[in-house]
């Protein structure tokens, strides 16, 4: 999963973006409102973490010109105000979740996954495919309910699939949403993690499509 950070509190942005990295997510940041909202744009996110105070362009003002263009990613507000019109302003301009500063960086991260997993359809952290588990909140796969050990990019490309299971996924996709934006991306590595990946699996765990691109079947 690929998650955006828009804000400009140099120290708040760098501990976000370690603490998304450490939780297995790719990260691209931003530090005000018109490059936040440039990036939210163009490029597919799966979340975005957005303050409220930006510079340049504030942050409802960015919100808004996402949802007016048919962004509908899940977007995160950060907003140092307590008082609950605030708050309402911020759902209002479509906003998902919102959480106020300061807060602790474990909230934060349960509020991205739960985000994420909405968008995906599901609900709850555990995802099912067959005899494979995937625990979204403790990056934990088990096959037969037994724990395999995956790299931080096969975890994040079989969570990408676990999340989208019964849609065909290109390689272009998965390459957008498993790394940033500062990443040399090679799709032809793509291929590499997936059949490290059919190794740790079950047979005809993830199928390919020719031409289009890899799937994991529903149950």
């Amino acid at each position: 999963m690929r998650i955006l950070v828009v804000e400009d509190d140099v120290n708040l942005n760098r501990q976000l973006k370690e603490a998304l990295t450490e939780a297995g997510y790719a990260v691209d940041v931003a530090f005000d409102g018109e490059e936040g909202h440039f990036l939210g744009d163009t490029e597919p996110y799966d979340a975005i973490v957005l303050d409220i105070g930006l510079p340049q362009m504030d942050g409802l003002s960015v919100l808004e010109e996402w949802r007016r263009a048919g962004r509908t990613v899940p977007v995160l507000l950060l907003t140092a105000r307590d008082r609950w019109s605030d708050k309402v302003q911020g759902i209002d301009a479509g906003a998902d979740d919102y959480v106020a500063k300061p807060f602790h960086m474990e909230e934060v991260l349960a509020r991205i996954r739960a985000l994420v997993r909405r968008a995906a359809g599901h609900a709850s952290n555990e995802i099912v495919a067959g005899s494979v588990r995937l625990d979204a909140r403790a990056g934990r796969v088990t096959v037969g309910g037994q724990a395999i050990k995956l790299t931080s990019h096969e975890l994040r490309l079989l969570s990408y699939l676990m999340h989208h299971k019964g849609k065909v996924i290109s390689r272009t996709e998965l390459t957008e949403h498993l790394y940033d934006q500062d990443f040399d991306r090679d799709s032809n590595t793509i291929e590499v993690f997936v059949g490290r990946l059919r190794k740790k699996l079950p047979d005809d765990c993830i199928q390919t499509v020719r031409g289009l691109g890899y799937q994991i079947v529903e149950d």
